[in-house]
């Protein structure tokens, strides 16, 4: 065994080289018998690693993982920025130079429960982060570092149980705003803000999507809004009358996005002039929504519910399933599947509609007999 100590550490440290790597570090132990233990294990780790980048040939540390997948794809992700967090985070977590053949459903099962713990930033009451939140920002992530490493050809023979990872998500639910909600909206609404969350409502388009609309996406001469959405996928959006008569007023306040507002107050570190106009932000536009929705007074509402509204509102005005998918963008009908409760009513009414005429049919059959 290769333990040994140095006189500056209480700890027996271990350093041996594999087919040409070497590996060392601390055992953190003060006891030989229970520091060769940790060696031993520290070698059968780096075998699994050796094998694993000879059957990939790249390098399998977390960090070197993450750099390529960013590299090659996710920087194209519909939100790159907050996949650019998720893998930092992940990258911390682990350390830069763990290999995902250290990572097994034990450590990943650590680090589920390591992100349950935390909490939502900007919020006075700071709740828990949600159970979708956790597996879209840390299981999926993960799993995403161990795919793309797999397609790059590396084997694990320990790979986390992802399906055991994810935990439960309640089925989403479609929440729509009552009309005295939306008067309620109106009359707390910002003078400035007023076209984007009118637009908001109007086209069911997603909250990035509508802050970041520019000029060159909208043909007010072919009647179309053409942009990519999520997932990189091109939408085509029709410019019908209402549309138009939210849009065609802004032109001329700003050369590049349609969306903006007027600075209330002057800001030298930002360059913001007083009465000035500049493009909707993010944080900005859910400051604003924050602000409106506090005034308005009304409850259980959130902003992504606008698009929920839009959903239920065209299914239930036209009863194709098709046309709401193509409306909201859903790559898979299933998205979609949600808005169905707002036919049941025209369901019990087709039930009884053959239950009559069942009913009628017997009727007749009797007195023909």
């Amino acid at each position: 065994m290769s333990v040994f100590r140095v006189k500056k550490s209480p700890y027996y440290q271990f350093d041996f080289v594999l087919r040409g790597h070497r590996f060392y570090g601390s055992t953190e132990c003060s006891v030989r018998k229970e520091a060769a233990k940790v060696e031993a294990v520290e070698r059968a780790k780096a075998k699994e690693l050796i094998k694993a980048i000879k059957r990939s040939k790249a390098s399998l540390l977390i960090d070197d993982v993450a750099a390529r997948l960013w590299n090659e794809q996710a920087q194209y992700d519909a939100d790159p920025e907050a996949t650019e967090t998720n893998f930092a985070r992940l990258v911390d977590y682990f350390g830069k130079s763990s290999s995902l053949t250290e990572i097994d459903h034990a450590a990943a099962k650590k680090m589920v429960a390591w992100r349950r713990g935390h909490r939502i930033k900007g919020r006075t009451d700071a709740p828990l982060i949600s159970n979708s939140t956790v597996n879209r920002s840390s299981s999926k992530v993960l799993q995403r570092f161990f795919s793309f490493a797999k397609a790059e050809g590396a084997q694990f023979d320990r790979e986390p149980k992802w399906r055991e990872l994810l935990l439960p998500e309640p089925e989403e639910r479609v929440r729509e705003l009552q009309e005295e909600e939306a008067v309620a909206f109106e009359e707390a609404m910002r003078t400035d803000y007023g076209p984007f969350f009118e637009f908001v409502r109007a086209s069911g388009m997603r909250q990035k999507e509508c802050i970041t609309l520019r000029w060159s996406e909208v043909n007010f001469a072919t009647r179309q809004i053409v942009r990519l959405g999520k997932g990189g996928r091109r939408v085509v959006f029709p410019i019908t009358e209402s549309i138009r008569e939210i849009l065609f007023p802004l032109q001329g306040q700003h050369p590049d996005y349609v969306f903006t507002y007027v600075a209330v107050y002057g800001n030298k570190r930002l360059a913001r002039v007083r009465g000035a106009r500049y493009p909707l932000t993010i944080t900005g536009a859910k400051s604003a929504w924050q602000r409106m929705r506090a005034k308005a007074g009304v409850k259980d509402f959130r902003f992504h519910d606008y698009r929920h509204d839009f959903g239920s509102k065209l299914l239930r005005q036209t009863g194709n399933l098709k046309l709401v998918q193509k409306a909201l963008n859903h790559r898979d009908i299933k998205s979609t599947l949600r808005y169905a409760h707002v036919l049941d009513a025209d369901v019990a009414s087709a039930v009884e509609a053959v239950a009559k005429s069942r009913k009628k049919s017997r009727t007749a059959a009797r007195k023909t007999g």
